[in-house]
């Protein structure tokens, strides 16, 4: 009997299973909504856009964009609405703005302040080097051991 009910169960696998339906039925859905998705950010990714996330929160993001597409939203719209509801961060390239100024300006004031601490660094090491004076005595000595070569021990 048991074998019975498990053979059946793996016969019934197949029937369960269908073909993989289009998400949109509309070719232009999808391509605005590819063109969305690669502007908006995953919100639990690493530097990934919706597009390229397959978190099941990014998923829900893009069935989210693609209802509001539907309703004829613009795109300026849907960006206001994710926006307003999970802030700046949702966006792959944040506006300048007070809030985003770190990471606008951030980069730069970085390199500027290697840049002066390798300035003042140098600058240091310069002044640490002094110039050497060399004797009559020993710039006779140079010219005698060139001049007879460096015998190896």
């Amino acid at each position: 009997m048991n074998w019975l009910m498990l053979i059946a169960l793996l016969l019934a696998g197949p029937a369960w299973a269908g073909e993989a339906r289009p998400l949109a039925d509309d070719p232009v859905v999808e391509a605005r909504l590819k063109r969305l998705a690669v502007e908006l950010r995953c919100l639990v990714c690493q530097n990934q856009t919706l597009a390229d996330s397959n978190a099941p929160l990014a998923e829900d993001l893009r069935r989210e964009v693609r209802e509001m597409i539907v309703k004829n939203m613009s795109d300026e719209e849907i960006i206001e609405f994710l926006v307003s509801r999970y802030g700046d961060f949702v966006l792959y390239r944040p506006p300048v703005k007070t809030t985003t100024m770190l990471l606008w300006v951030g980069p730069f004031v970085l390199l500027a302040g290697g840049g002066i601490a390798l300035a003042v660094a140098l600058r240091r090491r310069g002044r640490r080097v002094e110039d050497v004076v060399i004797t009559d005595e020993e710039h006779r000595r140079v010219e005698q051991l060139l001049s007879q070569g460096v015998k190896r021990p």
